[in-house]
């Protein structure tokens, strides 16, 4: 059975391309939706150039796996991501 590893303090996602955060060069990033509405998640790569997105609905959690140089945003603040691992 996997158990998830914290590695990171939890913190909203920026909300602009500029500040986007690698989450401390995090491959896998544990994101929580707080609000009691759908955001947007957006994933760019190193250069700022847009790999994929996706919606987290309202109180969803989901686990990104992602290249330790990506970077993440979100449409809102309310959406927060934490660097994680996972243990066996």
């Amino acid at each position: 059975m996997a158990r998830t590893l914290l590695l990171g303090a939890e913190a909203a996602l920026p909300t602009t391309v500029a500040a986007a955060s690698s989450f401390s060069q995090a491959t896998v990033v544990r994101l929580y939706n707080s609000d009691s509405g759908a955001h947007l998640v957006t994933l760019l790569d190193s250069s700022y150039q847009g790999i994929g997105s996706m919606t987290l609905a309202a109180g969803a959690t989901e686990y990104l796996e992602k290249n330790h140089s990506d970077l993440l945003l979100a449409a809102n603040a309310a959406v927060k991501g934490a660097k994680v691992g996972f243990t066996v």
